[in-house]
């Protein structure tokens, strides 16, 4: 099996279970409150991912590392999780997938700046397009309302951006892709840990419904989404190979929030939307050069 075709295969997978974290993290959000569900969702990935680095042979991480997986794993789970589950209570899973569809935008523009990587006009304007795109989604009755949660998930949009580049640093110092994913995972568990005693109360109170949710969650939209993301940002040549699927994910989100929740995209969803995902596409097609190893090894 070549590499392109490993780096598309581990890719959508993680696109199917991302995709279902967004209508499964309102139905969980039913029980349990956003702070808890975080802490439970690392807690049970780190769980998950501990048991299948047992038999992948996982090394112990160097202490001079440690830093950089607790900034990894804050960034990809711990914030990141605080700041999706409280944008998603006010959000459609459509509207919350199109912002988290922004993450690959925000990755080329960190990297125009990390890596000195050159974003041209058409980049930048399709930037300008598809914050454009964000604020029709904010429109209600021709009016412009800030939802709250729209600005939660962008922060979360930029959190994992970094992770993202985190995530190939920690690549280059030498660690596999279950390695990363481990010890980033438990790092978060400490990073949320302020909310353990609470989650410990919502899994008394919780029935097997809310359970079920809860550990595809942990499982399989964190666990192993996770692991296959990481997987193939370690064996991709440029990092937008891999996070150009991101605009997939509002598709799946879609999808599945109208089958599990009844939700009906209203206009401004569905047009805000359509402008983030072109302006996405075209911004990687045609808006940057790509983020080469050459370039990352730069982060060594």
């Amino acid at each position: 099996m070549s590499r392109k075709l490993k780096v598309n295969l581990f890719s959508l997978g993680t696109i199917f279970f991302w995709s279902l974290a967004f209508p499964f993290s309102k139905l969980a959000m039913q029980h349990f409150t956003p702070y808890t569900l975080g802490f439970l969702r690392v807690l049970i990935a780190s769980i998950t991912l501990l048991i299948i680095g047992k038999f992948a042979g996982n090394r112990i991480p160097r202490k001079k590392d440690l830093i950089w997986f607790l900034f990894s794993g804050a960034c990809g789970f711990g914030f990141y999780l605080f700041a999706f589950n409280k944008g998603i209570q006010t959000l459609t899973s459509a509207s919350s997938s199109i912002v988290i569809a922004m993450t690959p935008v925000f990755t080329a523009v960190a990297a125009n700046y990390i890596y000195k990587e050159k974003i041209n006009a058409i980049g930048w304007i399709t930037l300008f397009t598809a914050f454009s795109g964000v604020v029709i989604m904010m429109l209600k009755r021709d009016s412009l309302s800030i939802n709250k949660g729209i600005l939660w998930t962008l922060g979360a949009s930029i959190l994992f951006c970094m992770y993202n580049l985190l995530n190939r640093k920690l690549s280059t110092l030498g660690y596999k892709a279950i390695e990363i994913v481990t010890y980033s995972m438990i790092a978060s568990v400490f990073v949320l840990s302020p909310f353990a005693l609470k989650g410990y109360e919502e899994i008394r109170t919780a029935n097997i419904y809310n359970l079920i949710v809860l550990f595809i969650l942990g499982i399989f939209s964190s666990a192993i989404a996770y692991y296959l993301w990481s997987i193939a940002l370690s064996i991709t040549e440029n990092i937008s190979d891999v996070t150009n699927y991101s605009f997939v994910t509002p598709f799946g989100a879609t999808i599945l929030g109208s089958i599990i929740l009844k939700e009906v995209p209203g206009f401004s969803t569905m047009l805000g939307g359509l402008i983030i995902i072109i302006s996405i596409i075209i911004f990687n097609k045609k808006g940057k050069k790509s983020l080469s190893m050459s370039q990352i090894e730069t982060l060594k």
